[in-house]
């Protein structure tokens, strides 16, 4: 019996030994060849903001072909589906005004972007007095003051979290839900808090999602110091107009497509991994974090597997979805089409977490079935990796799971410093790190290959 289980523990270790010095091979190739940043830098520079249907959407499918097939790919297709057409329709504008000395009234410009999905208010503007509502029971107990005014929810992220998704989890439903919930009781627009807790005034947009039982009003987020300015002057007790004009609108449903490119199996061609991030990105800036460091990290997977010889057993799937951040249209699209043709497919892995240095991954998988998952962590240890946890996958790949029960996962980079730049301006191929970036793509090509091995 000693004989045997030196025998199994032998080749274990041995299995570990061949696995690592291979991943290391694997990052070697990144940290010497890879073609991640200077692909983002295509992308975000050549290209820039691709709301799903607007003409930058096109030319970035465009440029994920191209860099699919540079990659190596061995097929690459475009994946048809329809997707909502939201135009911010130009530049938002809101100031504030309230009485000063005398017959003196002060006036303060406020920095905002409405919401995507968000309805515009006509060329005139829409102006009432403001109501702070810090959270939804407070909503519930003043909603007989709410007719005729603008809401104000300053609901901040709880600084206590040192998981910054879980605040933003938190804050949310005052961005996606807050509107509807407001005009319930006659309010006539919505600007909120940006989901953030950074320490600059840039707004951060984000889609919201009208109830069809209420009206469709107005909606915008305004940069933190903006907000705690007029947080401020409210509690004082000042009496504040507020105006606000946005040409949002939306343009008929129109077609876009998932870029999809294939790493053909050598064992199992029929049965597929996939691996992704998603293409769209908001307007205002260049989508580098959100989500073109996830769309090169797909691709780098492919590459760098090609680069070091390795052909997997089960095909990869590479695919940069359309329209995961006002629709989600790109994900089921591809569920459905994967269900239609009776495809099998083992596992999918999405990044959607910003480029920053790896921590983890989350999955789907429930406690037991993962906990034999996690003897892999030592192997991707040293670079980055130190937990596997529960959670769920990438919003693009949750279709899969949902649906069809495919086990899902999603990269956990460090989220400090996501939500300063999530859904801003400030979402710029400048604000993304090489290393840290080549790093993340490490680490999905070391499970992407330990899960072609081993299976789950």
């Amino acid at each position: 019996m000693g004989i045997i289980l030196f025998l199994i523990l032998g080749n274990a270790a041995g299995a570990q030994t061949n696995d690592s010095v291979f991943i290391a091979g694997m990052s070697d190739e990144v940290l010497v060849n890879s073609k991640a940043y200077d692909n983002l830098r295509v992308l975000c520079k050549t290209i820039g903001g691709r709301l799903a249907g607007s003409p930058q959407i096109y030319k970035a499918e465009t440029w994920g072909v191209n860099a699919l097939k540079a990659a190596g790919a061995d097929k690459v297709w475009l994946q048809e589906c329809m997707v909502p057409r939201w135009v911010r329709g130009g530049k938002d504008i809101a100031w504030v005004s309230y009485a000063g000395a005398p017959d003196k009234t002060i006036k303060l410009p406020l920095d905002v972007l409405a919401l995507g999905n968000s309805l515009g208010t006509g060329a005139k503007g829409v102006q009432a007095p403001v109501i702070l509502i810090h959270d939804f029971d407070e909503l519930e107990k003043r909603k007989d003051e709410i007719k005729g005014k603008i809401v104000f929810y300053n609901h901040p992220f709880n600084k206590k979290f040192v998981q910054t998704f879980r605040a933003y989890g938190e804050a949310g439903p005052y961005r996606w839900g807050g509107p509807s919930r407001a005009a319930r009781y006659g309010a006539v627009a919505v600007v909120i808090r940006s989901m953030s807790d950074a320490t600059d005034n840039y707004p951060h947009t984000g889609s919201t999602e009208y109830d069809s039982a209420y009206a469709k009003i107005p909606c915008a987020a305004m940069g933190l110091r903006d907000a705690d300015k007029l947080a401020d002057l409210l509690t004082q007790g000042k009496k504040i107009q507020l105006y606000y004009k946005s040409n949002a609108h939306f343009l008929p449903d129109t077609i876009g497509h998932n870029v999809i490119g294939e790493y053909t199996g050598a064992e199992s061609p029929n049965e597929y991994i996939t691996v992704g991030g998603h293409l769209d990105s908001w307007d205002p800036a260049e989508g580098a974090h959100d989500d073109g460091t996830g769309c090169v990290h797909a691709i780098e997977v492919l590459r760098a597997m090609k680069a070091v010889g390795y052909r997997p057993k089960h095909t990869l799937r590479v695919v940069l979805f359309v329209n995961e951040e006002n629709g989600l249209r790109g994900g089921t699209q591809y569920e459905a089409q994967a269900a239609a043709n009776k495809e099998k497919h083992l596992f999918a892995l999405e990044s959607d977490g910003g480029g920053f240095t790896p921590r983890g991954f989350s999955f789907s998988l429930q406690a037991a079935r993962l906990d034999k998952l996690r003897p892999w962590i030592p192997l991707l240890l040293p670079y980055g990796i130190a937990a596997f946890n529960e959670g769920g996958g990438g919003a693009d790949v949750t279709p899969l799971n949902e649906t069809m029960g495919v086990p899902v996962a999603e990269l956990q980079p460090d989220g400090q410093r996501y939500f300063d730049i999530h859904h801003t301006r400030n979402d710029v191929f400048e604000n993304v790190n090489k290393r840290e970036l080549e790093l993340g793509a490490i680490s999905m090509s070391g499970l992407i290959y330990l899960v072609d091995k081993y299976g789950l």
